[in-house]
């Protein structure tokens, strides 16, 4: 976890410094002599040096204060998704979407519930395998109480695709289904240079799509919580599972590997964007949590694909293996990001 605390504070730090730079600029030595000497040529003899040094700082601060607001990161974003949320057919991208050709697990893959399902003791699965995430949403009502409410409905497929084993035939390990809906709003409050950029209450579905030994499903209400500090992202998404009952509950103890929130931090720096997420990790003590940390980077001069890296760390990479140990990085091509 100590790197997760390292890369966020760093990230922190980067943008604290670029807000700070146009209030520097502003103030800056030869900016307010310059000044001084403009007023200096046509002041009355009655007023002093140190007065004319307060008047320009006055209007350094006037004009600091009347310039228009620097625009973040995750305000951007929105903006996009409402110059299309519009347009006829339009479908948006919502989590990232990307494809890892390569993604390497050092404690390998668990095959014991696919062995068993298959009447097969030399299943197996390898370390190396593919994965890729498609992640899209849609609009549903749009421009609720002022134009400020929306709602939106989504769908995630993340898929785990053991395509380097030959001896099993290549199949798909696994494949996670995620639907949700939910009311979204933008209300943009800011408190010392940090936006709530937005807010959203929904409910959220996901499951393999397997039966009997290898199902793995559970529902969740949850809330997300969305800030930004100039091209720093924060989320905060609590969530609770909606009660099953105990017959038909695949994964009864999943919350103590999935626990009852998430963190989330993106930073864009130039054409680069650093995402970090973790979950659990307080309430497991840092027994049962998880921490993903991803980079995109621009590849030549294709603006729509970029260079992937993800790691992951920890448990509940997939429904199958929620209550697995993973260690895993992969490489790939990034199609969207969270910024």
């Amino acid at each position: 976890m100590s790197t997760s605390v390292v890369s966020l504070v760093a990230a922190g730090s980067a943008a604290l410094s670029v807000l700070l730079l146009p209030s520097m600029r502003a103030l800056a030595d030869d900016q307010l002599e310059q000044c001084v000497q403009r007023k200096l040529a046509t002041a009355d003899d009655s007023v002093t040096v140190g007065d004319l040094r307060r008047q320009c700082l006055q209007n350094a601060v006037g004009v600091e204060r009347s310039l228009p607001k620097r625009q973040g990161a995750v305000e951007k974003r929105l903006e996009a998704e409402k110059k299309n949320v519009m347009r006829p057919f339009s479908i948006l991208p919502h989590k990232p979407n990307y494809i890892l050709p390569l993604a390497y697990n050092s404690h390998g893959y668990n095959s014991e519930h696919h062995r068993a399902a298959n009447g097969d003791s030399e299943y197996d699965f390898d370390p190396v395998e593919a994965q890729f995430q498609i992640s899209i949403k849609t609009p549903l009502v749009v421009g609720l109480f002022g134009d400020s409410t929306d709602v939106y409905a989504a769908y995630t497929n993340h898929s785990f695709w053991q395509v380097y084993n030959s001896e099993i035939s290549a199949p798909f390990r696994e494949t996670n289904h995620e639907p949700e809906m939910w009311v979204q709003f933008n209300p943009g409050w800011e408190l010392w240079g940090v936006v709530n950029a937005s807010n959203s209450f929904g409910v959220n579905h996901q499951s393999n799509g397997q039966s009997s030994a290898l199902s793995r499903s559970w529902n969740r209400l949850f809330a997300t919580f969305v800030f930004e500090y100039g091209d720093l992202g924060l989320s905060a998404t609590p969530y609770y599972r909606l009660p099953e009952d105990a017959d038909d509950d695949d994964n009864p103890d999943i919350t103590d590997y999935m626990g009852h929130y998430e963190l989330g931090a993106t930073y864009k720096w130039d054409d680069h964007t650093f995402s970090l997420m973790t979950r659990n990790a307080f309430e497991s003590d840092f027994h049962r949590g998880a921490v993903q940390v991803s980079w995109s980077f621009p590849m030549g001069d294709w603006p729509y694909l970029r260079g992937y890296v993800q790691y992951y760390n920890g448990y509940g990479e997939s429904l199958i293996d929620y209550d697995q140990y993973v260690n895993r990085v992969g490489v790939g091509l990034s199609l969207t990001d969270w910024l």
